[in-house]
């Protein structure tokens, strides 16, 4: 494969206080047919990136790729996860409480069957050798990402059926996910989603809404997780993720639909909400859905795009000041 380092841009972009600079982007796999809709994570010294690998965006074969790398230069595939009932998609990583890598994504099953759809999870100790899966939550609901918070797990749920809308649930490593808020958003389909959790415990989650107005919500709670409040940010998105910086910042990564559609480094304030965007990534087409970490003073963000023809994924590194 063609590690070839796609660029390397000393490109700024200034909003209000903060700067942005993308220091590095890389293409790091194009040899399926179809790359797309990454997860990214760093787990006991090493890159892991993961991936569905396909015919096409939608096709009834999708299988769930793993790579690692020791440097997030040089990657190799160590993983391939498939199912024999359906097309696996969208992929995500995260570090349970025990320290072991989950890997969770949505089955769309094959037909004639039960149901639409079922969210499934799989673990790890090492990247390479993966458990046999499990469903979690339950059939129909697409559970988009886990979010740990000491031992407990929160997801938020959208359903796949006729009527729309998201539930919340909660699970421990091992264990399946229940709900804990039966309906948690219903207006404009609500749908993809990311939480994430500030030093309090407050919950906060940045979702993506597809009818009416488009326009993603933020959500806030406390524990125990059971009341929320919401604010519109008034912009449409697609693939939302969003980390916490150690200066307590929130960066969202985004497909925005504004002008040319493009993946996006985006700050978000919770308490106005608002979002803004600070960088866009060399992207286009057939493209958002990133995975983010923290490393080194840098933003590490994963992703994929058609901008250069075909769907490929990339990496790249991102200054904050």
């Amino acid at each position: 494969m063609d590690m070839r380092l796609a660029s390397i841009l000393p490109l700024f972009f200034v909003f209000s206080a903060f700067a942005a600079e993308l220091v590095e982007v890389r293409k790091i796999w194009d040899q399926g047919a179809h790359n797309a809709f990454t997860d990214l994570i760093r787990y006991k010294g090493r890159w892991y990136c993961t991936f569905r690998e396909a015919e096409k965006h939608v096709s009834p074969d999708g299988a769930l790729r793993v790579l690692e790398s020791r440097d997030g230069r040089e990657w190799k595939a160590v993983g391939l996860v498939a199912s024999a009932t359906g097309d696996l998609r969208d992929p995500k990583l995260s570090i349970t409480p025990e320290g072991r890598l989950m890997l969770t994504a949505a089955s769309a099953l094959r037909q004639p069957a039960s149901a639409r759809h079922q969210s499934m999870a799989w673990f790890s100790s090492d990247g390479k050798k993966w458990s046999e899966p499990m469903n979690i939550g339950e059939p129909n609901f697409w559970l988009w990402r886990v979010s740990w918070n000491r031992d407990t797990g929160l997801s938020a749920g959208y359903s796949t059926a006729e009527d729309r809308f998201v539930r919340l649930y909660s699970g421990r490593e091992g264990q399946n996910f229940t709900p804990i808020v039966e309906r948690l958003f219903e207006r404009d389909y609500p749908n993809e989603s990311s939480i994430l959790f500030t030093e309090d415990g407050t919950a906060l989650c940045l979702l993506r809404r597809d009818r009416g107005s488009s326009t993603a919500q933020l959500g806030r709670a406390a524990p125990p997780y059971r009341e929320w409040t919401w604010k519109d940010l008034g912009v449409r998105v697609g693939g939302p993720h969003m980390i916490r910086l150690p200066d307590k910042r929130l960066i969202a990564v985004v497909r925005l639909y504004d002008n040319e559609v493009r993946t996006s480094v985006c700050q978000l304030d919770p308490e106005a909400g608002v979002l803004t965007e600070l960088l866009p990534l060399p992207s286009g087409g057939d493209t958002s859905y990133a995975g983010l970490v923290w490393h080194q003073n840098l933003l590490w963000v994963s992703y994929y795009s058609s901008h250069e023809g075909k769907a490929s994924i990339y990496l790249a590194k991102v200054r904050l000041e």
